[in-house]
């Protein structure tokens, strides 16, 4: 499918789906070749057959979003960022936690992929909040909605583009390394649990100190539903805690009139990267 044809058809189908093409445009030839595919499978001829299949097969919209999951993941995906919450973040919520007197902090990773993200946080208060590690444990859950990525999370064994972020020390005393794979050694993924989810329609059980939804809810899904899933975040977020959302995404216009408790959570972007850097 050429590249005009298929912005036409996202274009299209994207609202329908309550998200964004803004969000994908960037990604766009990702999807774009899952479709093509998905046309091929189908024996159609091409976009403009499988807009007439959709009419025709509504069941064929869940397959259709299944395609449109993006799957673009590494180790320390923006380091700043990172650097931020073992440094500062953590070491206040394990305060916040001592305050209260509980000795766990309890953090969520949505749309964790393969697992990179919840195991870098796993990283970061292992190798950089020593202090806060004397006093209390982590626990970190993470969700996605694919069975598929969450097999490979538990595994926890990745290429080295995956890992080539990290820090060298980091690499050795957290990684056995075979061939060309880096597996996480069990220590450091006992802290992490992984659940199969479909945050649209349900989330793990909280209250959480840290929620990581990064690079999902805020980049492809349409603004409405955005306003609904960042209420829902807030239910699930401890007083005090902090929400944790990728280096390019912006809240919803009309936050505080949707959810005024979200006015007073403290929200960690681009600007934590200037901050760290």
């Amino acid at each position: 499918m050429r590249d005009a044809a298929c912005v036409q058809f996202m274009q299209w189908a994207l609202p329908r789906l309550r998200m964004r093409w803004a969000g994908f445009r960037k990604v766009r030839r990702q999807v774009c070749k899952r479709i093509q595919r998905r046309i091929n499978a189908l024996q159609l001829a091409g976009a403009a057959d499988y807009r007439g299949y959709l009419r025709v097969h509504p069941a064929e919209w869940d397959v259709l979003d299944g395609l449109c999951h993006i799957t673009i993941s590494r180790f320390y995906r923006d380091k700043g960022a990172f650097d931020f919450l073992g440094e500062e973040v953590l070491p206040a919520l394990v305060r916040l936690a001592a305050a209260r007197g509980d000795s766990m902090i309890k953090c969520w990773s949505a749309g964790c992929g393969c697992g990179e993200e919840p195991y870098t946080l796993a990283l970061i208060w292992y190798f950089c909040a020593p202090s806060a590690r004397q006093s209390s444990d982590i626990a970190i859950t993470a969700t996605d909605i694919d069975p598929r990525l969450l097999a490979r999370a538990e595994r926890a064994c990745y290429p080295g583009s995956s890992v080539k972020a990290l820090p060298d020390r980091w690499l050795t005393l957290a990684f056995d390394r075979t061939g060309d794979q880096y597996c996480l050694r069990p220590a450091l993924r006992n802290s992490v649990s992984f659940m199969a989810q479909d945050m649209r329609q349900t989330r793990p059980d909280g209250p959480f100190d840290l929620i990581l939804c990064r690079n999902l809810v805020f980049t492809y899904f349409d603004r409405e539903r955005q306003r609904q899933i960042l209420a829902q975040l807030n239910e699930r977020l401890r007083p005090g805690g902090a929400l944790m959302i990728g280096s390019h995404e912006t809240l919803p216009d009309s936050v505080a009139g949707l959810c005024p408790p979200c006015a007073h959570v403290p929200i960690y972007r681009k600007a934590v990267e200037h901050r760290a850097g």
